[in-house]
């Protein structure tokens, strides 16, 4: 509650000084030290402003390039993890491909290298090879390794140890590091041979050669795997930043200097102070670290520093030539102020009065819109809670009666499914409380990657129930390749099932009802939900919380306003039209994941 504080002042009934007494002092020797008294604390407080704005502008800008620095960073092991990822599943498909089976086992290896070559170019990796039990390569991507003998490699001894994906790094003749997965490709229930898939990791390095970062890759025991700095491949971070030539006495001189303006610099590299970035990759105790010079800080700051000086004489020349002109004019407007301020202490005594009354009905009114406030804002999320929570109650309501009807028929592994699913829905309904506590604060701590596809095809699993009950026609048309954004994938399927719903709705009345889901791809991730119904009356109230066209009881009008607003989360937005062939069509945009910190912006 915000409260005005009054203070009456008393002013002088008569001027301090007679006419002329200022031009007087101003000549006096008092006035010139007064005067060279103000020139030094104008000079002070510069220096003192200075000082202060070096401080603060050196550790917001710092701090700036940290913020960028860490959502790089991000970025970068979004595409290492996603690398190794796509990488892992390609030697469980190969070990189970019966031509390479066969062949190792008729020891015929005529087409099982043209047949790596193919898969390579599919799946886009560094190299596949084939051997067999003895650590031999039969087939391989580059035909140069064909009988090459890896017997005590450890991702042959490995791979011919475990059922599983193994994953190791090797250090080849040549330098450098290998990225491997390898597994056994398993006859009758026995290895006849490892297929090896290279993870091709080091495109990574080329592409971080464009900036003026060094980078690092360290594994879980220090060791640099990956570098911008070919000299510290293969030694760890303390080795690698101590090994630098000795600077000149200028450098040192220098050096001193920066250090003693600035906090200390996290390390040096080639002689300029650096910050240290890390971030954490989510694999085998990996981490990324990133050097960021603090060049363009010190730039920044300096051309502050310019216009405050620049600023700072101007204001010493204005201060000069006012107290000119001041000397010269106050002799003459003394009285007349004096008698304005008699008549001010007098409606000031009058203001003073009035505001304390003020005062007292604002406080009053503070109080009420206090508890009116309270009362909507409980209002609004018990019909939030309501309206999130209807869904997976009613299908909930629809798998318990399907695995009654199952349970007395005996199906009991059908009624599993079905109790399967409800514990599915509770997790989920779980999920939307949850998500339901958190709107307030809008947090982007769980995005994530998502496919819209799959978000797509989970959204209308949960709406199974009432599409079953329905004679609808729904189409889906959605790109070959997924289209990942990032978001919050329990919310986004709550906006895909609310639109799904809309649409159930609109085409009640339809003696032929159809429902088009139609995505793509292009510059921007676009999900349209079009049907064949009435369209929309009122297309300016749609998306205000509590409007809907529904009858009384059936909706909140509290649908399309959340979602709304979670799509505005992620970054994009929800629009609505109708169309010209008839019914309402509904459009979700969203950034696509290589507009990642475009995404996370809006979203903040």
């Amino acid at each position: 509650m915000t409260h005005v504080q009054t203070r009456s002042t008393i002013l002088p009934e008569e001027p301090p000084e007679s006419e002329g007494g200022l031009g007087v002092m101003a000549r006096s020797p008092r006035a010139r030290w007064l005067l060279r008294v103000a020139v030094v604390l104008i000079l002070a407080l510069a220096g003192a402003v200075m000082w202060i704005t070096n401080q603060w502008l050196t550790q917001r800008f710092t701090e700036t390039t940290r913020v960028r620095t860490e959502l790089r960073l991000a970025l970068y092991t979004g595409n290492i993890m996603s690398e190794l990822q796509r990488t892992s599943v390609v030697p469980l498909l190969l070990a189970r491909d019966p031509e390479l089976t066969q062949a190792l086992d008729t020891t015929d290896y005529s087409t099982a290298s043209a047949q790596l070559i193919t898969a390579k170019k599919e799946v886009a990796v560094a190299s596949i090879r084939l051997l067999d039990m003895q650590g031999r390569v039969v087939a391989s991507t580059n035909r140069t390794q064909i009988g090459t003998p890896f017997p005590n490699a450890p991702f042959f001894v490995d791979a011919t140890r475990s059922r599983g994906t193994i994953f190791s790094l090797n250090e080849p003749e040549a330098g450098g590091t290998e990225f491997d997965y390898s597994r056994a490709v398993i006859q009758n229930n026995k290895p006849v041979g490892v297929i090896v898939v290279e993870a091709d990791l080091s495109k990574f390095e080329r592409a971080w050669a464009g900036i003026s970062d060094a980078l690092a890759v360290v594994d879980s025991e220090g060791k640099i795997i990956l570098t911008t700095e070919p000299r510290w491949r293969g030694v760890t971070m303390s080795e690698a930043l101590a090994a630098r030539s000795a600077p000149s006495a200028i450098e040192r001189a220098l050096q001193a200097t920066a250090d003693w303006a600035n906090d200390a610099p996290d390390a040096y590299l080639k002689g300029r102070a650096v910050m240290r970035t890390e971030a954490r990759i989510p694999f085998r105790g990996w981490k990324m670290i990133a050097f960021t010079s603090y060049d363009s800080v010190r730039e920044r700051v300096n051309a502050v520093l310019a216009l405050e000086i620049m600023g700072f004489a101007i204001l010493l020349a204005l201060v000069f030539y006012a107290l000119s002109r001041r000397a010269r004019r106050q002799s003459q407007e003394l009285r007349a102020e004096s008698a304005e301020l008699r008549q001010l202490n007098t409606r000031l005594s009058r203001e003073i009065a009035e505001r304390e009354k003020a005062q007292q009905d604002l406080a009053v009114a503070e109080q009420t819109i206090a508890q009116s406030s309270k009362l909507a804002a409980l209002g609004e999320m018990s019909a939030a809670v309501s309206h999130e929570l209807n869904q997976p109650l009613a299908a909930m309501k629809t798998y318990l009666a399907g695995a009654k009807l199952l349970l007395q028929r005996a199906r009991v592994e059908e009624a599993l499914s079905s109790f399967q699913r409800i514990d599915d829905l509770i997790g989920r309904m779980g999920a939307i409380t949850r998500q339901l506590k958190s709107y307030a604060r809008k947090g982007g701590e769980a995005f994530e990657p998502v496919d819209l596809r799959v978000a797509l095809s989970e959204a209308l699993s949960m709406m199974e129930p009432q599409l079953k009950i329905r004679k609808l026609h729904i189409s889906r048309t959605m790109p070959r390749s997924p289209v990942m954004v990032m978001a919050d994938r329990i919310r986004l399927e709550q906006v895909i099932i609310n639109l799904l719903r809309n649409a159930l709705d609109a085409t009640k009345s339809v003696e032929e009802p159809q429902v088009e889901l139609l995505l793509t791809s292009g510059e921007t991730a676009v999900l349209s939900v079009r049907d064949n119904g009435p369209g929309i009356s009122d297309l300016d109230k749609l998306f205000e919380p509590f409007w809907t066209t529904k009858k009384p009881g059936e909706g909140t009008g509290l649908g399309l306003a959340i979602s709304s607003s979670i799509i505005s989360d992620f970054g994009g937005r929800l629009t609505a039209h109708n169309s010209e062939s008839g019914g309402a069509v509904f459009e979700v945009q969203l950034p696509l994941l290589a507009d990642k910190n475009r995404a996370i912006k809006a979203a903040e």
